[in-house]
């Protein structure tokens, strides 16, 4: 396993991160997790990464019970605050200062720790003052509750915003985005990576896999394999934009350029998004341990010039790169 810092910041992470959506407390059975976070651990996986709304809070408890008993300062937990949970009462989302402070407490004990190492802001909130989410986030910072601030999904222009009030307000400073990226989902390319490098923020990005697609196992032309994702209501959800036969069709070009790069697809997709220097790091899930396993295997691998050119000729018609194609609620959910 290689390491990458976060950011400007000081905090190195593996440049591969294991992540626990859809499957922690939903997709998988409970000891499939633990074995996934064990595998996770063995290849030399630092970096954990969860959020409150998985599973409506389950996910962060199956994660706390993995990492149970570990030498905390050995690992990295990230979590993240925004999307409801409970009940769905008024205050149940968003970014005001009760629900981060109430949210941030609560993560902290289903996780088993006095601390996370990155709390995120999960989503943009238009209805809380920008000033109060980052007074509330500088809080948890000087109260030893947190170590480093986040964003997830946010604009050029959300994240320009808060980097000048920050640095107005003395607060603590923003080290990163968590944006989806991929081989064929590309829209921070164009405004989120050169704001972010001008700011020092680094991108743990998440689906690098593109949500299996860009594994191969989904052929055109074919039902979805049992008990995959594509098959679950959350894929139902998730992933029609990324199953469509021209997708699916496009995706097995890859496959020869896998081979000759010697990787497996799955490999070849990780190790395509830490070819960008802004990426600290890449968050992987599983339904398996041996996915764990062979996903970092990307770790370390440059890819040449004429690999990264033939993945663009393959994928050309279907790369989504319009900046605007993902954006926070203009009402908290």
């Amino acid at each position: 396993m290689e390491f990458r810092y976060l950011g400007n910041s000081g905090l190195k992470i593996s440049e591969i991160a294991y992540g626990n959506w859809i499957t922690h407390g939903s997709q998988v059975a409970e000891d499939t997790a633990q074995a996934c976070i064990k595998a996770a651990l063995d290849v030399g996986i630092t970096t954990f990464d969860t959020a409150d709304v998985y599973a409506n809070t389950a996910a962060e408890s199956v994660l706390g019970r993995g990492l149970a008993g570990l030498r905390r300062e050995s690992l990295e937990i990230f979590t993240k605050v925004y999307w409801p949970t409970g009940p769905g009462g008024p205050n149940d989302s968003g970014l005001s200062r009760k629900h981060i402070m109430e949210s941030c407490n609560a993560s902290l004990k289903r996780l088993g720790t006095d601390y996370v190492d990155l709390y995120q802001a999960h989503r943009f909130d238009y209805e809380t003052p920008l000033e109060e989410t980052l007074r509330a986030f500088d809080d948890l910072v000087r109260q030893g509750k947190v170590l480093y601030v986040g964003v997830s999904e946010w604009s050029a222009k959300q994240i320009n915003k808060a980097v000048k009030i920050a640095k107005e307000m003395g607060f603590d400073r923003i080290v990163s985005n968590q944006p989806q990226y991929s081989a064929i989902y590309r829209s921070i390319e164009g405004e989120v990576v050169p704001t972010s490098r001008k700011h020092g923020i680094g991108q743990v990005v998440w689906s690098p896999m593109a949500q299996g697609v860009l594994t191969g196992k989904y052929l055109p032309g074919h039902q979805f394999p049992e008990g995959s994702r594509a098959a679950s209501d959350a894929g139902e959800r998730f992933m029609g934009w990324l199953t469509t036969e021209e997708t699916l069709t496009a995706v097995q070009e890859l496959r020869p350029i896998a081979e000759h790069a010697g990787l497996t697809m799955a490999q070849l997709a990780v190790a395509w998004v830490l070819q960008n220097d802004n990426v600290s790091c890449a968050i992987v899930g599983a339904s398996r341990p041996e996915q764990v396993t062979e996903a970092v295997g990307a770790s370390g691998v440059k890819l040449s010039p004429a690999t990264m050119l033939a993945i663009d000729e393959v994928l050309e018609g279907i790369i989504v790169s319009d900046p605007k194609s993902s954006s926070s609620p203009k009402t908290r959910p």
